[in-house]
């Protein structure tokens, strides 16, 4: 098997960084359950010493999301959060950060009580569609932008590559957490992002069985230093969660595909629901950016939408609690449907004025939408609505 990266997407998912086992050319690459390798002479080993610094499950998963990414280097982390941490060693201490408004409940997490306390990290947040808002924040000490190829909970989609190029003209990174989109919908480093991460216990896995993490850079410089920093910090993904990434990548495209057309008909359905205010999906015409979402994502806007529930917290509430098909945990991406109360579950961490200024209203609910048939998964959360 060669490189996959002029094939088309479906087949680049299925081959993506596959080359056969060097011993038994198992198609598949094994588990390489091992700490330790054994060296020839002092330091004169076969390409590998001590799994921390590389395993070749690992490093098969690596190279096969770089290359769907179209990235120079790919780290696995042990989770999607490790990753971000590591990431966040690219920048020296006392950086400034301006981040999407509306970011994940567990970055914003790391922001604030970890690295703010540790590394003296100060974080604006603004508004990710307002070019203007992010070049307001940015100040003499400003090092990063992060971003959401689409936010979490509320679906804004903000313009990568403009605001990419406003951050390089700076000397300021741009990295973009991609997991609500994965690497089928949306390769931000083709954008012009320097960083792109996911959480791959999502999408790339796939199933809900694996927790993991992966951040792709698009200069090998970056990358060289990441690497550093991914040994360093330690925080690798282990060899048998490599091995269920990497199945999870071969379906991707299968998968995004179904989760994309599932959540579209239930946003265009739930939009005329007589029990709810608003729906948020970069794939209906009604939405702010729809018209940049079709340009970013080409192939659909993926399985994740949100929607205001009429009757404020109390009737989101019983609506949560009332579906059958859909379990109400947090996470998303796996081929089962779930759904969540933003407010009281993923994004509770971060303070109730800012969830409020973010656009967070009564009665806001995230679903994450599997590739279950459509009509048990409308049939469902019109019996929760009532």
């Amino acid at each position: 098997m060669t490189s996959s990266s002029s094939s088309r997407p479906m087949t680049q998912t299925v081959h993506a960084g596959a080359t056969p086992d060097p011993t038994t050319g198992a198609v598949i690459p094994p588990i390489y359950a091992t700490s330790t390798f054994i060296q020839n002479a002092p330091n004169v080993n076969k390409g590998y010493d001590y799994a921390r610094m590389d395993n070749p499950t690992r490093q098969a998963f690596e190279r096969a999301v770089a290359e769907l990414e179209g990235g120079t280097m790919g780290c696995a982390f042990a989770s999607g959060m490790a990753a971000i941490s590591t990431v966040l060693e690219l920048l020296p201490a006392g950086s400034h950060i301006v981040a999407s408004r509306d970011v994940y409940g567990g970055t914003y997490r790391l922001f604030e009580q970890v690295r703010r306390l540790s590394a003296d990290l100060r974080v604006t947040y603004a508004d990710p569609t307002d070019l203007a808002a992010i070049q307001a924040a940015t100040t003499p000490t400003t090092r990063m932008i992060w971003l959401e190829v689409m936010t979490n909970p509320l679906l804004q989609v903000p313009d990568i590559a403009a605001l990419a190029a406003f951050a390089r003209s700076r000397g300021i990174l741009t990295v973009v957490d991609s997991t609500f989109a994965s690497p089928w919908l949306a390769n931000p480093l083709k954008d012009g992002a320097d960083v792109v991460v996911h959480s791959a216990t999502k999408y790339l896995g796939g199933h809900s069985d694996l927790i993991g993490g992966v951040a792709i850079t698009r200069d090998a410089a970056i990358g060289e230093r990441l690497r550093m920093l991914h040994i360093a910090v330690g925080g690798v993904a282990g060899p048998f969660d490599s091995f269920l990434m990497l199945r999870g990548v071969r379906t991707l495209g299968l998968r995004m595909e179904r989760h994309s057309q599932n959540a579209l008909a239930l946003a265009t359905w739930l939009e005329s629901h007589p029990k709810v205010a608003r729906v948020f999906y970069p794939g209906l015409p009604s939405h702010p950016q729809h018209a940049l979402a079709q340009k970013l994502l080409p192939r659909g806007a993926g399985g994740v939408l949100s929607l205001v529930v009429k009757g404020g917290e109390d009737a989101a509430r019983r609506f949560v609690t009332g579906t059958q098909l859909f379990a109400l945990a947090v996470s998303l991406g796996g081929v089962e449907s779930l759904i969540e109360q933003p407010s009281t579950m993923t994004h509770a961490v971060i303070p109730t004025d800012q969830r409020e200024a973010a656009g967070f209203v009564p009665g806001l609910v995230r679903l994450a939408v599997g590739i279950e048939d459509i009509e048990d998964l409308k049939a469902d959360l019109a019996q929760a609505l009532g």
